[in-house]
């Protein structure tokens, strides 16, 4: 059975920093392309960025290009999300995501979330 526990997420202020891990069991989590998207109160959930399985290739939301940076460690079956500069306007539940092939536009298995909050 495929498990996607997020960790990390809390409260920061405004500019503040946090980093999201994702921890993976059940797949071969090295040949699996991952997600993070996030969902706001009232809102769409919304993608955030993804890497590759082999984490050679990522890519962003423009709402958090050069603020936030994914990545993997795929002997220790996780993925991460930095986060920096954080607005308020980031606060969401951020959910981790895997996909067994990358030009699948829909992705396989969802952690549960963890909810960041940015107080201004």
């Amino acid at each position: 059975q495929v498990h996607l526990v997020e960790s990390g997420g809390g409260l920061v202020q405004a500019g503040g920093s946090l980093r999201l891990s994702c921890a993976a069991s059940g797949l071969t989590f090295s040949t699996y392309a991952m997600g993070w998207f996030r969902q706001a109160p009232g809102k769409e959930r919304e993608f955030v960025a993804s890497i590759l399985w082999s984490g050679t290739s990522t890519n962003y939301a423009d709402s958090v290009k050069g603020r936030f940076t994914i990545s993997r460690d795929n002997a220790g079956n996780t993925m991460y999300l930095q986060m920096n500069n954080l607005k308020p306007a980031d606060t969401a539940v951020y959910f981790c995501a895997a996909k067994q092939y990358n030009y699948d536009p829909e992705y396989d298995y969802w952690g549960q979330g963890t909810l960041v909050t940015v107080s201004s």
